[in-house]
């Protein structure tokens, strides 16, 4: 048995987190690099990362995505392509997880699971 705690923080990859919001398209995430003891890690590049809620007749489906730029001005600049990719995957996400739970339907009279192929109902 291992004794490696796979659960434990990498000190070395640590980063502070600031949040940007406009209050009505979303929220930009903006993620600096820190060293151990919190002072900023100039080696490592700073990080943006969007994030926004399509609606959807099943409710809100959150969305998050990697933005580019090396400012909030740039990853803002950015967001509006990025949210618009997000929710085509999503889209097309939801339209395989429909196609997968269509082909589960069990159609009475065709092996329902009791293993009889019929609708189960003893007479």
């Amino acid at each position: 048995m291992s004794t490696e705690n796979n659960n434990a923080m990498d000190p070395n990859g640590l980063y502070r987190e600031e949040n940007y919001t406009d209050q009505k398209t979303g929220a930009i995430r903006k993620l600096i690099p820190v060293k151990a003891d919190g002072s900023e890690d100039p080696d490592r590049e700073t990080e943006f990362f969007g994030s926004a809620q399509v609606m959807t007749p099943m409710g809100a489906i959150p969305l998050n995505f990697a933005l580019e730029g090396t400012t909030i001005g740039e990853a803002a600049e950015d967001f509006a392509a990025k949210a618009e990719l997000a929710i085509e995957e999503a889209g097309k996400e939801l339209e395989r997880m429909r196609r997968e739970q269509a082909s589960k339907i069990v159609v009475p009279g065709q092996g329902g699971g009791n293993g009889s192929g019929g609708s189960g109902i003893i007479t």
